[in-house]
């Protein structure tokens, strides 16, 4: 059994009866869940108020018990307000010394960027209670991979990749591809370097995708990397205007302009069907053929 600890530091769940079947499903399941009135909080379009959404970040710091697994409710908007005041150290401080497994994804890819800056923090790019584990049907897929990921301290992910044919290891890092180039210039985007940067996002048409790619490029980011992962691109299609012009062409349009390769086709994102990444953590890239797998180690995982 896992005690599993909610934060909501973004956006107001909309969706309570998904947050709920979600808690429902992981208390079946024999895990433990609290924190739980954090679902209910709001403020206009937020889960509450920002300093109680910035405290329940910086509580992460004094959480005590073992097995603990902090577990985001939901992206949305919010976490970039809350930079400035969270106590970075003290929560580096805790990661170093009994490490939570956090996760979630989406906005909370700030938040998990700024911990990765401030002290190499090893957080998960994963499933979060009501999108995930709140759905109708938990896909088979996606839960096996969370628990694959906390659970083995090295594991392999293995795809129908498209690319060049390589081989690369570095630290594996990455996210939500709108809220990394929203921390372009700032203290809480980690300079990797020789890095395998993983990167998904929703409801963006090609063309910006291709745009927010070139700004990574132009801000020298992308080519510091040893690889460059694509997960999935959802809620996006082309229309009459593109012309023929899609994510397709936009991944040949950047492997045309980059030195490093581009890896795609990773179930990674805002799908019922992702993978778990440790951000962080260290991994090593091989693309042959049609064939991909990553294969990820040095993370946190719960003692067993």
């Amino acid at each position: 059994m896992s005690l599993i600890h909610l934060i909501a530091p973004s956006g107001y769940c909309i969706n309570q009866i998904a947050a709920a079947r979600g808690v429902e499903r992981l208390e079946a399941a024999g895990h433990q869940v609290e924190n739980r009135e954090v679902i209910l909080r709001r403020e206009q379009r937020f889960a509450g108020p920002e300093q109680a959404r910035l405290a329940d970040i910086n509580a992460l710091a004094t959480l005590v018990g073992e097995n603990r697994i902090v577990m985001a409710v939901r992206g949305g908007y919010g976490a970039s307000r809350l930079l400035e005041d969270i106590d970075w150290p003290a929560l580096v401080a805790r990661q170093q010394q009994d490490p939570l497994l956090i996760c979630g994804h989406s906005d909370f890819t700030a938040i998990q960027m700024g911990l990765l800056a401030a002290g190499n923090a090893i957080t998960f790019s994963g499933p979060m209670l009501a999108g995930n584990f709140g759905a109708e049907t938990l896909d088979a897929f996606t839960e096996y991979h969370f628990w694959q990921a906390l659970r083995n301290p090295v594991f392999t992910l293995e795809w129908n990749g498209g690319g060049p044919a390589c081989k690369a290891s570095g630290t594996l890092w990455g996210g939500n591809l709108a809220m990394l180039v929203s921390l372009i210039g700032t203290p809480w985007l980690p300079a990797i370097e020789n890095g395998i940067l993983a990167i998904e996002d929703i409801n963006e048409h090609p063309f910006r995708v291709e745009r927010m790619l070139l700004q990574l490029h132009y801000a020298g980011i992308l080519n510091r990397q040893q690889a460059i992962v694509l997960g999935s691109f959802s809620g996006v299609a082309a229309n009459d205007y593109d012309a023929g012009y899609d994510l397709q062409s936009m991944c040949r349009y950047l492997r045309s302009r980059l030195r490093v390769p581009v890896i795609s086709g990773l179930d990674f994102g805002h799908e019922p069907r992702t993978v778990t990444l440790p951000l962080g953590a260290q991994a090593t890239l091989v693309h042959h053929g049609t064939t991909s797998t990553l294969t990820v180690s040095g993370h946190p995982v719960l003692n067993t």
